[in-house]
């Protein structure tokens, strides 16, 4: 307002008389144009862009244990009968002397070597058996069944449960870390039976040659508390060393 008044005053009298109706015209000129101004204003906000939708998390599976196929402990088979889906997710809890270890099985990428060790653990097989060979910075071994007699013990790791399999070695699964799962096995590819080892650190010169058909997901700790029973140079017996049990196997499956 103060330019204005100053305006007013030093203008010349002609254009002080025309002066009320220049401003008359020039306020209608400002109120006309002013929501053009804003529309464009608005119009050249810039739009956000729309919130994407959340993306729900899949689903964490179910766990549920599978009813076991016999009451008492069977040790000796002819084969392995069909008993899993590789549609779905199994697990193995390995109940030890020195804790639980949870096993996830690779149903779809090893369905032979998955459903063996299914199949014998729903029989009792491996209840009382012991992790026999266990080497620092290597891996542990259990399955045999001649472990659980320790009158047996010059015997331990000859044992099998009376049949044999080829081994699953191409699906690219690899033994690069500790806590894989593999199916033990002598020098021919025909030789898997029941035992079966865990990496205790990667060992990734065994891939391509031995079966790969599961992962440590729970109780890693407890794996590498285990008892050396072997030095890792020679595999000399270290005297003293007691090897763990394996009281029960838990076999459980998703909904």
């Amino acid at each position: 307002m103060r330019p204005l008044s100053l305006t007013a005053r030093l203008a010349p009298t002609p254009v002080r008389r025309a002066l009320p109706a220049l401003l008359a015209s020039l306020s209608l000129g400002l109120i006309a144009c002013a929501p053009t101004t804003q529309r464009q204003a608005s119009a050249s906000q810039p739009t956000a862009p729309a919130t994407p939708a959340p993306v729900a998390a899949p689903a964490t599976p179910t766990f549920v244990p599978v009813q076991p196929l016999s009451a008492t402990r069977v040790t000796t088979f002819t084969s392995a009968a069909q008993v899993t889906d590789p549609a779905r997710t199994y697990r193995a809890v390995l109940n030890t002397s020195k804790g639980p270890i949870t096993l996830e099985l690779y149903a779809k990428q090893a369905p032979v070597a998955v459903n063996n060790f299914v199949f014998l653990a729903l029989n009792g097989f491996y209840d009382g058996t012991r992790f026999h060979r266990v080497i620092e910075g290597f891996m542990a071994q259990g399955g045999d069944p001649q472990s659980t007699d320790p009158a047996l013990r010059a015997r331990w790791g000859t044992g099998g449960p009376g049949y044999s399999f080829r081994a699953e070695v191409g699906g690219g699964l690899r033994f690069d870390r500790a806590g894989v799962l593999g199916m033990a096995r002598a020098a021919s590819l025909d030789s898997q039976g029941s035992q079966f080892f865990i990496t205790l650190a990667p060992a990734d010169f065994l891939s391509g040659g031995y079966t790969v058909f599961g992962q440590v997901v729970s109780g890693l700790d407890t794996l590498q508390r285990l008892t050396r029973t072997a030095t890792p140079n020679g595999e000399v017996p270290i005297p003293g060393a007691q090897p763990d049990l394996i009281q029960s196997v838990q076999i459980l499956v998703s909904r």
